[in-house]
């Protein structure tokens, strides 16, 4: 049986995830005890229910993180495939959404107050977040959110799962990378006539940019420390990493160096590739 759980900060998207996957169709129920995990996933198979099971679980449940990661494993172990999901945001974005809805944090009782809370609630989640794919939606709409949930979910993962992604510094840096390269050294197509509107993805660019000794230096450099870490991380029994690459507007130099990348890498690992500004 696949198996997704969603876990992740409250006002980040989680709603948003769980509704998708019952669309794909998954049998989901939200804000699950962990504790009876094990139990709806024998009810499921004993019912010959869905394949596809979609479990969205929060701070409101309390559960206990070893706990989870036991169960996690005995799942895994029983011949389940269960991925991790884990949603966040940055402190401000989170805040903003609250004020927006009006809606009141799960925590946000007994005079606690809103940054509080939001605080407490990263704190206790993090060890769950480093084991999950991570998905970063202070920059994401509902439609974008949607549309990387559907990339990710189409992916028949085997091993380690390598996402990279290219960004903008001057729209704040993605939280949800583990490795993150600054390439705002390298000669900037920006201030090329004829280069300025056009992106990475196209040739003109990556013709200039293939042309600059600095860029092919830059990109042998990133794979080497690249390719050293990653078999390490898959003795560490990690899923997923996320490599992301910044420039100062996320359009030239970063989506050329993440295009680059992923298609070195993609014959040895499977890749999920992202412009954060391209795509937004």
């Amino acid at each position: 049986m696949k198996i997704v759980l969603i876990s992740g900060l409250s006002g980040s998207g989680k709603s948003v995830a769980l509704k998708l996957l019952e669309d794909s169709g998954f049998y989901c129920v939200d804000n699950l005890p962990l504790e009876l995990l094990p139990d709806l996933v024998r009810l499921h198979e004993a019912r010959g229910g869905s394949e596809k099971l979609g479990i969205s679980i929060d701070i409101r449940s309390r559960f206990r993180l070893q706990a989870a990661h036991e169960q996690i494993a005995a799942l895994r172990q029983a011949g389940h495939r269960l991925d991790i999901l884990f949603l966040e945001a940055d402190q401000a974005v989170l805040l903003r959404r609250f004020s927006e809805t009006r809606r009141s944090h799960p925590l946000s009782h007994n005079g606690t107050g809103l940054t509080e809370a939001l605080e407490h609630e990263r704190a206790w989640l993090m060890p769950l977040r480093e084991a999950a794919y991570c998905i970063d939606t202070s920059h994401s709409n509902t439609s974008q959110l949607r549309s990387r949930l559907r990339q990710w979910l189409q992916i028949d993962r085997e091993g380690l799962l390598v996402s990279i992604q290219s960004f903008g510094f001057k729209y704040g840096a993605p939280t949800d990378a583990d490795f993150v390269f600054d390439v705002r050294s390298l000669p900037n197509p920006y201030y090329i006539d004829g280069l300025r509107e056009q992106t990475g993805r196209d040739e003109d660019v990556r013709r200039y940019l293939a042309a600059q000794p600095e860029a092919g230096e830059m990109l042998a450099d990133i794979e080497t420390f690249i390719r050293r870490r990653l078999p390490k991380l898959q003795q560490e029994s990690r899923s997923y990493v996320t490599i992301a690459i910044g420039c100062t507007g996320g359009k030239h130099r970063s989506v050329y160096l993440a295009e680059e990348l992923a298609r070195s890498l993609q014959a040895d690992y499977q890749v999920l590739l992202r412009h954060r500004q391209l795509d937004a």
